[in-house]
């Protein structure tokens, strides 16, 4: 299954990324610091959404309508206060096909099992808002993972895309890790 082969052939890229961002959470003190964060989520979120867009319709993704997008990060951010300016600069690797476009977005989806752990941080140093990204689908969370699994698999049933759909969910995180870079982030 081609899920498979992505979680084992990207968990590099996957604990880099994990281990840069869990970095930024231990430095925040504030709702502010927490709104810049966000910001970082919301850039890249919405670079690949708008690029995997072209190719993600409800006939790819039936419940596309009923997932998690960039929009719940936006209303974190404002319920924080903040607004979108000053995102970071986030880059969405190019995709061609509904496949490179499901694993890309294989990155975005499965960050909702992380969710519930980022929430626990925040609480822990006294954030109490601006939860419903990270809180993801609540006691659903599974069950939506197992779904867009399936879909994926069943667009990844050739072998000969399994390369091109595991480097595109690799480039996914790397990018999504650039997002976070010092430069680009809380100092």
């Amino acid at each position: 299954m081609l899920s498979t082969l992505i979680k084992e052939q990207t968990k590099s890229a996957h604990q880099q990324v994990e281990s840069n961002i869990v970095r930024h959470i231990k430095k925040i003190e504030n709702e502010a610091d927490y709104a810049e964060l966000l910001k970082g989520f919301y850039a890249y979120f919405k670079a690949v959404e708008d690029e995997t867009g072209k190719f993600i319709t409800t006939e790819v993704l039936p419940d596309k309508d009923n997932r998690r997008n960039s929009s719940y990060i936006e209303r974190d951010i404002k319920s924080l206060g903040h607004d979108l300016s000053n995102l970071p600069q986030a880059i969405a690797p190019t995709v061609h096909s509904e496949l490179e476009a499901l694993s890309s977005l294989y990155v975005l989806e499965g960050s909702i099992m992380g969710g519930p752990y980022i929430v626990q941080m925040l609480r822990k140093i006294g954030i109490e808002r601006g939860f419903s990204f990270f809180e993801g689908y609540g006691d659903q969370s599974e069950a939506m993972w197992t779904g867009f699994t399936e879909v994926l698999n069943r667009f990844g049933d050739d072998s000969n895309q399994h390369d091109r759909a595991i480097e595109l969910a690799n480039q996914t995180f790397y990018n999504f890790g650039n997002v976070f870079q010092k430069e680009n982030s809380l100092q």
